[in-house]
């Protein structure tokens, strides 16, 4: 009983800390703008950043507060009742799958309305979104199928090497999801973005040439450059780089081409190359793949133990039901290791900022940072709190402070 008591002080502490956390950046928002950010936002779009903001701490409130108290009705009675509902079903893989399958369904189903508000109320009056009805759906759809395969299959397979193994089935799993992580990095341009997106060769013209150009000096090989129809979603802008060696593409959102200048794009261009020349992509997956094996470990060592479902008032060990209540006592561990990946990050964009300057690119990089922000209506005197827990990159006036020291 006492776990029971510990799962539910986590829950609340953790909504507790992230309300905290968004009501001191949201007050935030009314500190002065310094200097070095005066030119940013014009005092039309100034308003509208503010308008924008308050709508979506409004709106995300109300989520969170959904969210804790369908979280608690779950972990109170839900799960178990779901899990005693199941018990005619003997195969216990299938049980499993079930159970994880009306938790989907009933999640989609219960935040639907809120994400439909977010999506053509809140996005499309502030101008965010270009997504049309058809496309939401057919979005959702495809998503639900991969997760149906991707899920199912993980589930199935750690599943199976839990019963064949029990506790020592954590290597194993960590194995085989850690390469199939990568795999889908590696290409995920190439396998998941078609699903979605076209892509398509960057036409021959100034700015091919001059990308070209800032792959060769900077011994950055690329096998092409392709632009992404991100506008049929959102009128937000970006770029990144996917595959490895002789096959990295790099992947131009039309949004950022029509926004942006040639100049501008290729020191974005050359932030990015500098992740890459740098080490952080080999040094984030491994520090991913880290990460995994810690939480595999620690899910072997609980996974088995009768008290955590004697808890929750069940006889036996549920797979299933173990994998939902360790997620809930791994929060305090997630946390640390986001906060630690966080820092990690941060300090690698500075780097890359670096990076880029050191081709000559500091002041470019600087106009596109003040571009994107203006164009994103990105928080510009965001809470430090706030940013320690949840900002992987530095704040906008802190990358100009560093790329304007780096001249």
């Amino acid at each position: 009983m006492i776990l029971f008591y510990i799962i539910l002080i986590l829950i609340s502490l953790n909504f507790i800390g992230e309300r905290w956390l968004s009501y001191k950046n949201h007050l935030s928002r009314m500190n002065p703008i310094p200097a070095s950010l005066s030119d940013v936002y014009s005092q039309e779009r100034y308003r509208t950043y503010q308008e924008y903001k308050t709508a979506s701490h409004r709106f995300n409130r109300w989520v969170s507060v959904l969210s804790f108290t369908v979280t608690l009705i779950m972990v109170i009675y839900g799960f178990t009742a779901l899990h005693f509902a199941l018990l005619s079903i003997n195969n216990e893989l299938i049980r499993g799958l079930v159970f994880f399958a009306i938790l989907g369904v009933g999640s989609e189903l219960l935040f639907a309305p809120f994400s439909i508000y977010e999506t053509f109320i809140i996005e499309k009056k502030y101008g965010f979104t270009t997504t049309s009805a058809k496309t939401y759906v057919t979005d959702k759809l495809k998503s639900w199928i991969l997760a149906i395969l991707l899920f199912g299959g993980f589930y199935s397979l750690i599943y199976w090497l839990y019963s064949m193994f029990g506790s020592d089935f954590w290597w194993m799993a960590w194995l085989v999801i850690s390469c199939v992580s990568i795999f889908l990095a590696f290409f995920y341009s190439t396998l998941i973005v078609p699903l979605f997106n076209k892509q398509k060769p960057l036409g021959p013209g100034s700015l091919r040439q001059r990308l070209e150009q800032l792959a060769q000096k900077s011994g950055f090989t690329i096998d092409n450059i392709y632009v992404m129809d991100g506008s049929k979603r959102s009128t937000r802008a970006n770029a990144y780089f996917s595959g490895f060696g002789s096959k990295r593409r790099i992947v131009l959102y039309d949004t950022l081409i029509d926004k942006f200048g040639d100049e501008e794009i290729a020191a974005v261009v050359a932030h990015e190359i500098g992740h890459y020349r740098k080490k952080h992509v080999v040094f984030s997956i491994i520090l991913s793949v880290m990460s995994t094996g810690i939480m595999f470990w620690l899910f072997s060592q609980l996974v088995g133990r009768p008290e955590i479902y004697e808890a929750m008032g069940i006889d036996g060990k549920p797979f299933y039901l173990g994998i939902i209540l360790f997620g809930l006592l791994y929060t305090p561990v997630s946390i640390m290791l986001s906060l630690g990946s966080n820092y990690i990050s941060r300090r690698f964009e500075f780097q890359a900022d670096a990076f880029a300057s050191s081709l000559h690119y500091a002041i470019n990089l600087q106009k596109a940072l003040k571009k994107l922000a203006a164009d994103d209506l990105t928080d510009l005197t965001p809470d430090p709190a706030y940013v320690f827990v949840h900002y992987s990159h530095p704040p906008l006036a802190q990358r100009l402070n560093h790329l304007e020291k780096l001249q």
